[in-house]
């Protein structure tokens, strides 16, 4: 056992370029397997992020018409949460302060604006997704509040 262990402490040749590139080779590909899996996870977290900031508006606008008796419509938009509807039908119940605490409405998580339709009995919400183009699919695909 001696020997062994004497023979491994002299033998001080190093790796081969061969091997060096091999290495190298198989740390890259890892890398690349591990890089695309946290890229996809991102994306997933942003898609989970805009359904989530969605229904959260939504649970707003919910406030906002058991106090007004009705929903902004698409002129007044998502703004009628943060500050009084001056255009349409009059809140006469407003919230002071609004329903929004920060007294901002949120970007998607691709940092474009939520796009908000509504008629005053119903409405919409709905994010554009990675593309901020209507349609698409994964990450592009477009996120409704009527699919949430």
């Amino acid at each position: 056992m001696l020997k062994d262990t004497k023979k491994l402490i002299q033998n001080n040749q190093g790796m081969s370029l061969i091997e060096i590139l091999i290495s190298l080779t198989l740390m890259g590909i890892a890398g690349t397997f591990v890089a695309g899996k946290v890229y996809e996870n991102l994306q997933e977290g942003q898609v989970s992020s805009a359904k989530i900031q969605i229904k959260a508006l939504g649970d707003r606008l919910t406030e906002f018409r058991r106090d007004c008796n009705f929903l902004p419509d698409t002129s007044q938009g998502l703004e009628a949460l943060i500050e009084k509807p001056t255009g349409g039908r009059e809140c006469k119940r407003y919230a002071p302060g609004g329903y929004i605490k920060d007294g901002k409405i949120p970007m998607d998580p691709w940092d474009a604006e939520y796009v908000y339709e509504s008629d005053g009995k119903a409405y919409e919400i709905k994010s554009y997704g990675a593309d901020n183009a209507e349609g698409g699919e994964g990450a592009d695909a477009d996120l409704s509040s009527k699919d949430i």
